[in-house]
Protein backbone atom coordinates (compact mmCIF):
# COMPACT_ATOMS: atom_id res chain seq x y z
CA UNK A 1 0.00 0.00 0.00
CA UNK A 2 1.11 3.28 -0.89
CA UNK A 3 -0.02 6.58 0.40
CA UNK A 4 0.82 10.43 -0.64
CA UNK A 5 -0.09 12.90 2.22
CA UNK A 6 -0.24 16.77 1.93
CA UNK A 7 0.77 19.05 5.07
CA UNK A 8 -0.48 22.99 4.65
CA UNK A 9 -1.55 23.71 8.30
CA UNK A 10 0.57 26.23 8.91
CA UNK A 11 3.99 28.06 7.01
CA UNK A 12 5.12 24.86 5.22
CA UNK A 13 3.68 23.28 2.18
CA UNK A 14 4.60 19.71 2.26
CA UNK A 15 3.66 16.20 0.45
CA UNK A 16 5.35 12.76 1.23
CA UNK A 17 5.30 9.11 -0.10
CA UNK A 18 4.76 6.52 2.44
CA UNK A 19 4.20 2.68 1.74
CA UNK A 20 3.87 -0.59 4.81
CA UNK A 21 7.47 -1.90 3.77
CA UNK A 22 10.57 -0.86 4.26
CA UNK A 23 11.75 1.42 3.51
CA UNK A 24 8.21 3.49 4.87
CA UNK A 25 9.37 7.12 3.95
CA UNK A 26 9.70 7.22 0.10
CA UNK A 27 9.68 10.84 -0.45
CA UNK A 28 9.66 14.17 2.10
CA UNK A 29 9.63 17.39 -0.23
CA UNK A 30 8.19 20.65 1.08
CA UNK A 31 8.29 24.47 0.85
CA UNK A 32 8.19 26.91 4.00
CA UNK A 33 6.66 30.81 3.84
CA UNK A 34 9.16 33.13 5.77
CA UNK A 35 7.58 36.59 5.79
CA UNK A 36 9.94 39.21 4.76
CA UNK A 37 9.47 41.81 7.38
CA UNK A 38 6.69 41.03 10.87
CA UNK A 39 4.37 37.91 11.73
CA UNK A 40 3.21 35.59 9.58
CA UNK A 41 -0.46 36.48 7.59
CA UNK A 42 -2.13 33.59 6.89
CA UNK A 43 -3.53 35.04 3.47
CA UNK A 44 0.15 35.20 2.49
CA UNK A 45 0.96 31.69 3.67
CA UNK A 46 -1.84 30.73 1.48
CA UNK A 47 -1.17 32.22 -1.66
CA UNK A 48 2.60 30.37 -1.20
CA UNK A 49 1.31 27.34 -0.84
CA UNK A 50 -0.80 27.80 -3.63
CA UNK A 51 2.08 28.96 -6.26
CA UNK A 52 4.83 25.67 -5.07
CA UNK A 53 2.14 23.00 -4.74
CA UNK A 54 2.36 21.49 -8.19
CA UNK A 55 6.15 21.87 -7.86
CA UNK A 56 6.25 20.10 -4.54
CA UNK A 57 3.35 17.76 -5.66
CA UNK A 58 5.46 16.85 -8.43
CA UNK A 59 8.72 16.90 -6.91
CA UNK A 60 7.69 14.20 -4.33
CA UNK A 61 6.15 11.66 -6.91
CA UNK A 62 9.51 11.89 -8.50
CA UNK A 63 11.48 11.69 -5.15
CA UNK A 64 9.37 8.48 -4.95
CA UNK A 65 9.86 6.86 -8.09
CA UNK A 66 6.25 6.31 -8.78
CA UNK A 67 3.24 7.83 -10.50
CA UNK A 68 -0.11 9.29 -9.38
CA UNK A 69 -2.05 6.28 -10.53
CA UNK A 70 0.37 3.59 -7.86
CA UNK A 71 -0.93 5.59 -4.75
CA UNK A 72 -3.68 4.07 -3.27
CA UNK A 73 -4.92 7.04 -1.05
CA UNK A 74 -4.56 10.49 -0.79
CA UNK A 75 -4.27 11.79 3.20
CA UNK A 76 -4.38 14.95 3.93
CA UNK A 77 -4.17 17.38 7.05
CA UNK A 78 -7.65 18.86 8.32
CA UNK A 79 -6.68 20.95 10.94
CA UNK A 80 -5.43 21.95 13.67
CA UNK A 81 -4.10 24.90 11.86
CA UNK A 82 -4.74 28.21 9.80
CA UNK A 83 -7.99 28.05 7.94
CA UNK A 84 -6.46 29.74 4.58
CA UNK A 85 -3.50 27.25 4.77
CA UNK A 86 -4.95 24.44 5.27
CA UNK A 87 -8.06 25.06 2.62
CA UNK A 88 -4.96 24.76 -0.14
CA UNK A 89 -4.29 21.30 1.20
CA UNK A 90 -7.37 20.21 1.17
CA UNK A 91 -8.71 21.61 -2.33
CA UNK A 92 -5.19 19.91 -3.60
CA UNK A 93 -6.19 16.75 -1.82
CA UNK A 94 -9.94 16.75 -3.10
CA UNK A 95 -8.94 17.44 -6.43
CA UNK A 96 -6.68 13.88 -6.78
CA UNK A 97 -8.95 12.16 -5.16
CA UNK A 98 -11.58 12.72 -7.50
CA UNK A 99 -9.21 12.91 -10.50
CA UNK A 100 -7.58 9.67 -9.93
CA UNK A 101 -10.37 8.08 -8.17
CA UNK A 102 -8.39 7.86 -4.83
CA UNK A 103 -9.52 7.21 -1.36
CA UNK A 104 -8.89 10.20 0.77
CA UNK A 105 -7.75 9.87 4.14
CA UNK A 106 -8.26 12.68 6.73
CA UNK A 107 -5.29 13.22 9.06
CA UNK A 108 -5.15 15.09 12.40
CA UNK A 109 -1.64 17.35 12.38
CA UNK A 110 -1.11 16.32 15.83
CA UNK A 111 -1.32 12.51 15.04
CA UNK A 112 1.07 12.59 12.08
CA UNK A 113 3.84 14.32 14.43
CA UNK A 114 2.90 11.50 16.75
CA UNK A 115 3.45 8.61 14.18
CA UNK A 116 6.54 9.85 12.62
CA UNK A 117 7.76 10.26 15.81
CA UNK A 118 6.87 6.67 17.11
CA UNK A 119 8.61 5.31 13.56
CA UNK A 120 11.64 6.90 13.35
CA UNK A 121 12.35 6.65 17.35
CA UNK A 122 11.13 3.03 17.52
CA UNK A 123 9.73 4.01 20.76
CA UNK A 124 7.31 1.53 22.36
CA UNK A 125 5.32 3.36 25.02
CA UNK A 126 6.34 6.62 25.74
CA UNK A 127 4.92 9.92 27.34
CA UNK A 128 4.91 12.20 24.43
CA UNK A 129 5.85 15.89 24.74
CA UNK A 130 4.41 17.48 21.37
CA UNK A 131 6.02 20.77 20.92
CA UNK A 132 5.81 23.16 17.40
CA UNK A 133 5.05 26.80 16.73
CA UNK A 134 1.32 26.45 17.49
CA UNK A 135 1.33 23.39 20.15
CA UNK A 136 2.43 22.71 23.63
CA UNK A 137 0.75 19.10 24.99
CA UNK A 138 2.10 16.23 27.19
CA UNK A 139 0.22 12.92 26.21
CA UNK A 140 0.30 9.49 26.24
CA UNK A 141 -2.35 6.69 24.29
CA UNK A 142 -4.55 4.32 25.98
CA UNK A 143 -7.41 2.65 24.83
CA UNK A 144 -7.86 3.86 21.18
CA UNK A 145 -6.85 7.53 21.83
CA UNK A 146 -4.08 9.53 22.76
CA UNK A 147 -4.57 11.38 26.21
CA UNK A 148 -3.76 14.95 27.51
CA UNK A 149 -2.39 15.63 30.68
CA UNK A 150 -0.72 18.74 30.36
CA UNK A 151 -0.95 21.72 27.94
CA UNK A 152 -0.44 25.53 27.35
CA UNK A 153 -3.54 27.48 28.44
CA UNK A 154 -2.48 30.08 25.70
CA UNK A 155 -0.39 30.60 23.57
CA UNK A 156 2.68 27.29 22.49
CA UNK A 157 5.97 27.10 23.60
CA UNK A 158 6.92 27.57 20.29
CA UNK A 159 4.74 30.51 19.58
CA UNK A 160 6.19 32.62 22.80
CA UNK A 161 9.35 32.58 21.50
CA UNK A 162 9.19 32.73 17.72
CA UNK A 163 7.21 35.93 18.56
CA UNK A 164 9.10 37.71 21.51
CA UNK A 165 12.24 37.34 18.76
CA UNK A 166 10.51 39.12 16.60
CA UNK A 167 9.40 40.98 18.22
CA UNK A 168 13.16 42.35 20.17
CA UNK A 169 14.36 42.24 16.02
CA UNK A 170 16.29 39.40 16.10
CA UNK A 171 14.31 36.96 13.84
CA UNK A 172 13.04 36.47 10.98
CA UNK A 173 14.55 33.78 10.30
CA UNK A 174 13.84 32.19 13.56
CA UNK A 175 16.42 29.54 12.65
CA UNK A 176 20.45 29.99 11.79
CA UNK A 177 22.00 26.75 11.46
CA UNK A 178 20.12 24.70 12.82
CA UNK A 179 20.19 27.19 16.12
CA UNK A 180 16.61 29.34 16.74
CA UNK A 181 17.58 32.67 17.60
CA UNK A 182 16.57 32.81 21.34
CA UNK A 183 19.49 30.27 21.50
CA UNK A 184 21.66 31.92 20.08
CA UNK A 185 21.29 34.73 22.08
CA UNK A 186 20.66 32.69 25.05
CA UNK A 187 24.33 31.90 24.34
CA UNK A 188 26.06 35.30 25.71
CA UNK A 189 23.68 35.55 28.52
CA UNK A 190 24.67 35.50 32.10
CA UNK A 191 21.64 36.04 34.52
CA UNK A 192 18.70 35.44 35.84
CA UNK A 193 15.92 37.89 35.83
CA UNK A 194 12.96 37.73 37.60
CA UNK A 195 9.55 36.80 35.19
CA UNK A 196 6.28 35.10 35.37
CA UNK A 197 6.47 31.28 36.18
CA UNK A 198 3.15 29.72 35.40
CA UNK A 199 2.08 25.87 36.32
CA UNK A 200 -0.97 24.80 36.96
CA UNK A 201 -1.01 21.45 37.82
CA UNK A 202 0.39 20.01 34.24
CA UNK A 203 -0.87 22.80 32.33
CA UNK A 204 1.29 25.80 31.72
CA UNK A 205 1.07 29.43 30.49
CA UNK A 206 3.04 31.48 28.30
CA UNK A 207 1.34 34.79 27.80
CA UNK A 208 2.45 36.31 30.67
CA UNK A 209 6.04 35.02 30.22
CA UNK A 210 6.18 36.57 26.87
CA UNK A 211 4.48 40.27 28.14
CA UNK A 212 7.18 40.43 31.30
CA UNK A 213 9.54 39.40 28.95
CA UNK A 214 9.34 42.22 26.03
CA UNK A 215 9.18 44.71 28.97
CA UNK A 216 12.20 43.57 30.44
CA UNK A 217 14.55 44.15 27.28
CA UNK A 218 14.01 48.05 28.11
CA UNK A 219 15.01 47.24 31.72
CA UNK A 220 18.29 44.68 30.87
CA UNK A 221 20.20 43.41 29.16
CA UNK A 222 18.82 41.65 26.12
CA UNK A 223 20.96 38.15 26.37
CA UNK A 224 20.17 37.89 30.30
CA UNK A 225 16.43 38.61 28.99
CA UNK A 226 16.73 35.60 26.09
CA UNK A 227 18.35 33.29 28.69
CA UNK A 228 15.97 33.95 30.97
CA UNK A 229 12.99 33.64 28.74
CA UNK A 230 14.25 30.62 27.69
CA UNK A 231 15.51 28.47 31.39
CA UNK A 232 12.20 29.76 32.44
CA UNK A 233 9.99 28.82 29.93
CA UNK A 234 11.85 24.68 29.85
CA UNK A 235 11.65 24.72 33.47
CA UNK A 236 7.67 24.85 33.41
CA UNK A 237 8.02 22.33 30.87
CA UNK A 238 10.09 19.82 32.77
CA UNK A 239 8.20 20.57 36.11
CA UNK A 240 5.17 19.67 34.07
CA UNK A 241 7.34 16.60 32.36
CA UNK A 242 8.29 15.41 35.52
CA UNK A 243 4.02 15.12 37.16
CA UNK A 244 2.88 13.34 34.23
CA UNK A 245 5.96 10.96 34.35
CA UNK A 246 5.17 10.14 38.09
CA UNK A 247 1.89 9.91 37.43
CA UNK A 248 1.74 7.52 34.01
CA UNK A 249 4.75 5.46 35.34
CA UNK A 250 6.31 5.76 31.80
CA UNK A 251 9.40 3.84 31.06
CA UNK A 252 10.28 6.39 27.93
CA UNK A 253 10.11 10.19 27.26
CA UNK A 254 9.38 11.21 23.28
CA UNK A 255 9.71 14.39 21.40
CA UNK A 256 8.00 15.64 18.78
CA UNK A 257 7.47 18.70 17.05
CA UNK A 258 9.59 21.12 15.72
CA UNK A 259 10.66 22.27 19.35
CA UNK A 260 12.46 19.28 19.56
CA UNK A 261 14.75 19.86 17.38
CA UNK A 262 16.27 22.51 20.19
CA UNK A 263 19.48 21.27 21.75
CA UNK A 264 19.02 22.91 24.46
CA UNK A 265 16.19 22.15 25.84
CA UNK A 266 17.08 18.07 24.80
CA UNK A 267 20.44 18.45 26.82
CA UNK A 268 17.43 19.44 29.50
CA UNK A 269 14.81 16.23 28.84
CA UNK A 270 18.76 14.17 29.05
CA UNK A 271 19.24 15.06 32.55
CA UNK A 272 15.68 14.57 33.20
CA UNK A 273 15.35 10.81 31.96
CA UNK A 274 18.58 10.10 33.64
CA UNK A 275 17.06 11.07 37.13
CA UNK A 276 14.07 8.80 36.41
CA UNK A 277 16.19 6.35 34.68
CA UNK A 278 13.74 6.55 31.39
CA UNK A 279 14.78 6.63 27.62
CA UNK A 280 14.52 9.65 26.12
CA UNK A 281 13.45 9.61 21.90
CA UNK A 282 14.23 12.67 19.98
CA UNK A 283 12.02 12.92 16.47
CA UNK A 284 15.16 13.61 14.13
CA UNK A 285 15.93 16.72 12.58
CA UNK A 286 14.40 16.35 9.33
CA UNK A 287 11.15 15.08 10.78
CA UNK A 288 10.91 17.80 13.67
CA UNK A 289 9.08 20.79 11.29
CA UNK A 290 5.97 20.06 9.41
CA UNK A 291 6.56 17.71 6.80
CA UNK A 292 4.32 15.85 4.54
CA UNK A 293 5.99 12.47 5.17
CA UNK A 294 4.31 12.63 8.58
CA UNK A 295 0.73 13.13 6.96
CA UNK A 296 1.42 10.50 4.87
CA UNK A 297 2.62 7.64 7.14
CA UNK A 298 -0.33 8.70 9.54
CA UNK A 299 -2.27 8.19 6.60
CA UNK A 300 -1.15 4.71 5.55
CA UNK A 301 -1.82 3.58 8.84
CA UNK A 302 -5.32 4.93 8.83
CA UNK A 303 -5.70 3.48 5.33
CA UNK A 304 -4.56 0.10 6.37
CA UNK A 305 -7.45 0.22 9.35
CA UNK A 306 -10.26 1.37 6.74
CA UNK A 307 -10.14 4.79 7.85
CA UNK A 308 -11.14 7.21 4.66
CA UNK A 309 -14.24 9.65 3.71
CA UNK A 310 -16.00 10.68 1.19
CA UNK A 311 -14.71 14.21 -0.87
CA UNK A 312 -17.88 16.01 0.79
CA UNK A 313 -17.13 15.16 4.26
CA UNK A 314 -13.68 16.73 4.11
CA UNK A 315 -14.50 19.92 6.12
CA UNK A 316 -11.16 21.98 7.77
CA UNK A 317 -11.05 21.66 11.57
CA UNK A 318 -8.78 24.28 12.71
CA UNK A 319 -9.15 23.37 16.26
CA UNK A 320 -9.10 19.78 15.87
CA UNK A 321 -7.13 18.51 18.83
CA UNK A 322 -5.65 15.17 18.89
CA UNK A 323 -7.97 13.96 22.05
CA UNK A 324 -10.54 13.99 19.81
CA UNK A 325 -9.24 11.08 17.13
CA UNK A 326 -9.79 7.48 17.33
CA UNK A 327 -6.52 5.53 16.70
CA UNK A 328 -7.61 1.93 15.73
CA UNK A 329 -3.81 1.12 14.72
CA UNK A 330 -2.36 1.32 18.35
CA UNK A 331 -3.91 -2.05 19.50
Amino acid sequence: MIVLGIESTAHTFGVGVAQDQVPFILANERHTFVPQTGGMKPSEAARHHTLVAHEILRGALDRARISIRDVDGIAVALGPGMGPTLRVGAVVARALSLRFNKKLVPVNHGIGHIEIGYLTTEAKDPLILYLSGGNTIITTYYRRRFRIFGETLDIALGNMMDTFVREVGLAPPYIVDGKHKIDICAEQGSSIIDLPYTVKGEDMSFSGLLTAALRAVKKHNLHDVCLSLREIAYGMLLEATERALALTEKGEIMIVGGVAASGSLRSKLEKLSNDWGVGLKVVPTSFAGDNGAMIAYAGLLALKHGVHIDVKDSTIRPRWRIDEVDIPWRD
